[in-house]
């Protein structure tokens, strides 16, 4: 019998991550998968990202979907490339609001393991 560990979504990155017997003290107040997300959180390029990705959704159709490409045109200009990484945080963590959802090939994946081109959509 295999018992599932408890998990939860972490604040920066938006992946879901699993209960560690070293946050078996304070696993109530753990909110970040690792050193790296707990050092960056959530920027305010982060919030414009998210901002972004919901304000290009609502100019499109109802099953309309975007590039998180486009979000990080919309915010960073010519050095939208740098903000690549940060827009797919941004989708992963409206994923878990339950605001978008994240596709490939027209497909709903999970935000945690998706690899590759992403697109976005609002969600079902």
């Amino acid at each position: 019998m295999t018992r599932e560990r408890p998990s939860k979504v972490c604040a920066s990155c938006g992946r879901r991550f699993e209960w560690r017997a070293k946050w078996q003290r304070n696993w109530d107040d753990v909110r970040y998968c690792s050193d790296g997300c707990r050092r960056r959180g959530i920027r305010p390029v982060d919030e414009q990202l998210t901002r972004s990705i919901l304000d290009l959704l609502a100019d499109r159709a109802a099953g309309a979907t975007i590039c998180p490409s486009e979000a990080a045109r919309a915010v960073g200009g010519e050095n939208w490339r740098d903000l690549m990484e940060p827009a797919r945080r941004a989708a992963r963590r409206l994923v878990d609001a339950g605001e978008v959802e994240i596709t490939q090939r027209g497909t709903v994946v999970d935000p945690s393991t998706a690899k590759g081109p992403i697109r976005i959509r609002r969600a079902r």
